[in-house]
C-alpha cells in the first residue's frame, strides 16, 4: 500500500511539475543529456500565428532556453566576432550602403509613401510589388516599412575561422572539387569566371542553425481571395554531417557521413493537420556534386517509406506553394550531370530588404499581412540560374543573396514558358551572441494558381542533434507516435 501511494506521490509530483512548467514557460529538459526541446505548446503559448506583436524571444532567448554550459560553447562576443568576419569578407555592410537613392532616410514610410520617394530604385521589383495594401490575390504584403540603420551581421568566430582558412578549388565547369572542401564558407570573398556560381555555393554550405539545428513551424496557406485553406504543424531537424566547425562533433558527425560523403540531412515531419499527421521528409546530400541527393517520403498511413525520384523532387510539397527541392527557399544539388544550370551574376548593389527583429515581435495579421519588421539597406548579389535541361519544372532562378552573410532573401523561380511561376522569401533573424541567423518567416507566392503561403519558424541550435534524430528509421518512429 505504501509502495502505491509513493509512487502515486510520484506521479502526482511529475504532473504537477509538467503543469508549473507550461504555466511559467520553463522549456522541458527532454531525455538524457544535454537535450533542450521547445515544444509547440510552449511557442503557442508565447505567439500565436495571427495578430501577435509579443517578443516571445525575451521568454525562449537562448540563453534561457540552453543549458548553461552548452551556451557557454556556442555563444560568442560580439564585438570580436564582428571583426573577425569584417576581415574574412573583406568589407562591413554599413560601409557599401547608402548611395542608391540617399532621399530615404531612417524612419517608417506608409504605402501612400511609395511613390513619393524613390523605392523603385531601393527595393527588388518583389518587394516594390508588396510594399502595399493588403489585398488579393496573395498574402504577404506591407503596407508600412520601417527604414533602420544598417547593421553589420557576422557568423560565429569559428565558422568565420574555418571560412578564412577555405581552399576550395573548383573544375573548368566551377563544381566543387570535394576533397578541397573542409568547412565555412567556401568562398567568402567570391571572384573570377566562377563568380556567380562561388555566391550559390556559399548559401549551398550555409551555417542556418549552426551544424545541428532544430525547428518548429506554424503556416497557413491562402486562396486568391485570402481566405485560409490550409493550416499545418511542423517540426524539423537538420544536421551538417561533414566541415562541422560550429559544435562537437567537428568534421565528420560518424564513420557513416565519412564513408558517404554525406554532407547535410533534413528531416521534416507534419503534426497537422490531421489527415497528414505523421508524414515524413528526409532529404540527405553529399559532398560530391556528382551524387545525387537521396530523398525519402514517409507515409504515416500506409505504415510505408517511399523513395523519391528526380522527377519526384520536383512535386508541391504539400500544402505550400514550393517543390521538394525548393526547402528553405532553395536546397538543390549543384550538379553537373542532373539538372545542370548556368550561371550569371547580373548585379552587385545595395537593396532595402526586410529583417525580423531578434526579440521575436513580428507579426502577422489574419489577412496575410506582414508587421513589425526591420527594413535595411544590405548589400546584395543577384544570381541567375538558367536552367539546361527542358524536363526541369523552372527554366531559370534568380537569387538575392545577402553580401555579407550568404543568406537568401529572396528567390524568383520561372516555369518553362518563361513566366514567373512561384517565389520564397526568407525574412532572416539573428543571434546576436551565437553569431548565426537564419529564416524566421518565409513567404511563398504562386503566381499561376494564385495561391500563397505564410509560414512562421522558430530555430535554434540544437547539440543534442545526431544520427538517432536524422535517421530514416528514427524519424518514422517519431511521425508514427
Amino acid at each position: 500500500m505504501r509502495n502505491k501511494m509513493r509512487n502515486r506521490k510520484s506521479i502526482c509530483m511529475i504532473c504537477l511539475f509538467i503543469m508549473f512548467s507550461l504555466l511559467v514557460d520553463i522549456p522541458m529538459v527532454m531525455g538524457a543529456g544535454p537535450e533542450y526541446k521547445l515544444s509547440i505548446g510552449q511557442w503557442d503559448q508565447q505567439k500565436a500565428f495571427f495578430d501577435d506583436p509579443r517578443p516571445y524571444k525575451n521568454v525562449y532567448s537562448m540563453k534561457k532556453l540552453m543549458p548553461p554550459d552548452v551556451y557557454a560553447k556556442l555563444s560568442c562576443n560580439p564585438e570580436e566576432a564582428k571583426k573577425l568576419w569584417a576581415q574574412v569578407v573583406g568589407f562591413r555592410a554599413p560601409d557599401l550602403v547608402g548611395k542608391v537613392a540617399p532621399e530615404i532616410k531612417t524612419g517608417t514610410y506608409s504605402y501612400k509613401d511609395k511613390d513619393k520617394f524613390p523605392f523603385k530604385e531601393l527595393m527588388p521589383p518583389e518587394y516594390y510589388k508588396r510594399f502595399a495594401l493588403q489585398a488579393p490575390p496573395h498574402a504577404g504584403n506591407y503596407s508600412e516599412v520601417k527604414v533602420v540603420p544598417t547593421r553589420q551581421y557576422y557568423w560565429h568566430p569559428r565558422i568565420a575561422d574555418a571560412s578564412a582558412k577555405a581552399a576550395v578549388k573548383q573544375d573548368a565547369e566551377g563544381y566543387i572539387v570535394p576533397a578541397s572542401y573542409n568547412g565555412g564558407f567556401p568562398f567568402p570573398k567570391p571572384s573570377g569566371p566562377h563568380k556567380a556560381m562561388q555566391v550559390v555555393y556559399n548559401w549551398s554550405k550555409r551555417y542556418i542553425g549552426g551544424d545541428s539545428q532544430h525547428g518548429l513551424q506554424r503556416g497557413k496557406g491562402f486562396s486568391k481571395n485570402l481566405k485560409v485553406d490550409f493550416d499545418t504543424i511542423n517540426e524539423f531537424a537538420t544536421a551538417r554531417l561533414s566541415t562541422r566547425v560550429y559544435m562537437e562533433p567537428y568534421g565528420w558527425l560518424d564513420d557513416r557521413a565519412k564513408g558517404q560523403g554525406e554532407h547535410r540531412s533534413f528531416n521534416f515531419k507534419q503534426l497537422a493537420p490531421r489527415d497528414l499527421y505523421g508524414n515524413a521528409v528526409s532529404i540527405t546530400s553529399y559532398i560530391d556534386p556528382s551524387k545525387f541527393d537521396l530523398l525519402f517520403v514517409y507515409v504515416n498511413s500506409l505504415r510505408r517509406i517511399r523513395r523519391l525520384s528526380a522527377t519526384d523532387a520536383q512535386d508541391q510539397a504539400v500544402g505550400q506553394d514550393t517543390i521538394y527541392e525548393d526547402f528553405e527557399g532553395f536546397n538543390q544539388q549543384l550538379s553537373p550531370k542532373r539538372f545542370p544550370y548556368k550561371f550569371k551574376l547580373l548585379a552587385e548593389r545595395e537593396y532595402l530588404m526586410p529583417i525580423c527583429p531578434e526579440d521575436g515581435s513580428t507579426m502577422v495579421t489574419s489577412n496575410g499581412e506582414l508587421k513589425n519588421l526591420e527594413w535595411e539597406r544590405r548589400p546584395v548579389y543577384v544570381v541567375e540560374l538558367a536552367q539546361q535541361d527542358k524536363n526541369f519544372i523552372y527554366s531559370k532562378r534568380i537569387m538575392y543573396i545577402d553580401k555579407e552573410t550568404f543568406i537568401m532573401h529572396i528567390v524568383e523561380n520561372y516555369d518553362q514558358k518563361g513566366r514567373l511561376y512561384r517565389t520564397t522569401e526568407n525574412i532572416p533573424s539573428y543571434y546576436s551572441d551565437l553569431g548565426i541567423g537564419g529564416p524566421e518567416l518565409h513567404n511563398q507566392r504562386d503566381y499561376v494558381d494564385y495561391h500563397s503561403f505564410v509560414s512562421r519558424v522558430f530555430i535554434y541550435p540544437a547539440a543534442w542533434i545526431g544520427r538517432d534524430e536524422i535517421s530514416l528509421r528514427g524519424l518514422a518512429k517519431g511521425a508514427a507516435k
